[in-house]
């Protein structure tokens, strides 16, 4: 993840209020990705809407979604029938045709106002770590798609916190990528008195958690700065070459999956072939 995203889903607290953490940074966040020099303006937006395609009449779910402006403006573009789920409550005045709800991603089938509704796209942009169940949350979302719909998930490049701990602990990059064990840390740009916690992840935990939600990869991205933009802001260049920036997935459902709830031969078989990289269970995250 971008270096002024990082708490997008960061502040999950395992076993704990994630929704406060966020409602007290949501305005720095927001406030950051605005910037002109914001990794989120130069890099992964350019991405994120370049896999989306044409959005025209489209209905598009943006799950945790800050405070709406990206499924506005995907609404600007042409998406019809939209919404917005976040957990903080901080909205935008939204555009016609678009609905800012205040709701937990983890969940996504209990929020009212979703009830019995079908999206063309869904987006997980810098979000997915706030589910509680990553294999839930997907698989939910998955129900939520139309024949032909897709999930756009997105998530910071784990090496990135794993260099961070290594520098911090007198480490080394290896022992931080496979290291388990949830970490606080408090963030230092926003407001170093609200403590956050973090769940690693490496990339196989990603792999495993799309194939138990019955969900496959059709395109992965790792977008990096345009020249210009590299040239014009090199200190945002420098942070991408230290922590490489971000992962972008673009996920469908598998062909014949059947609905959640019901163990099916394809889910089975995902189990049995996920990719192991620790000795012990991967999570979901």
């Amino acid at each position: 993840m971008v270096e002024e995203n990082s708490v997008a889903h960061t502040a999950g607290v395992v076993g704990g209020d994630v929704s406060r953490p966020w409602q007290t940074l949501s305005s720095g966040f927001e406030q950051a990705r605005a910037r002109e020099d914001s990794l989120d303006r130069l890099v992964e937006w350019p991405a994120q809407r370049a896999l989306l395609g044409d959005v025209t009449g489209l209905a598009v779910l943006d799950a945790g979604c800050g405070n709406g402006a990206k499924v506005a403006q995907l609404a600007d573009d042409g998406a019809a029938r939209s919404v917005g789920v976040d957990i903080g409550g901080n909205f935008i005045v939204p555009p016609p045709d678009v609905e800012l709800v205040e709701g937990d991603l983890s969940d996504l089938a209990a929020v009212p106002e979703l009830a019995g509704r079908r999206f063309d796209r869904i987006l997980f942009l810098q979000s997915f770590g706030y589910a509680a169940d990553g294999v839930k949350a997907l698989q939910i979302a998955r129900d939520m798609l139309t024949e032909d719909g897709f999930i756009l998930l997105t998530r910071t490049q784990p090496i990135r916190y794993a260099i961070e701990r290594a520098e911090q602990n007198g480490t080394s990059l290896g022992e931080e990528y496979f290291r388990t064990e949830s970490f606080a840390y408090r963030h230092r740009n926003w407001d170093d008195q609200v403590t956050l916690t973090k769940r690693p992840y490496t990339i196989s935990d990603l792999l495993n958690t799309f194939s138990a939600a019955e969900l496959w990869i059709e395109e992965a991205v790792e977008p990096q700065m345009p020249a210009e933009a590299a040239e014009r802001y090199p200190h945002k260049q420098a942070v991408m070459n230290k922590y490489l920036g971000i992962l972008m997935f673009k996920l469908r459902p598998l062909p014949g999956q059947h609905r959640r709830g019901e163990d099916s031969p394809t889910r089975r078989s995902c189990r049995a072939s996920r990719v192991s990289s620790r000795s012990a269970a991967p999570r979901a995250s």
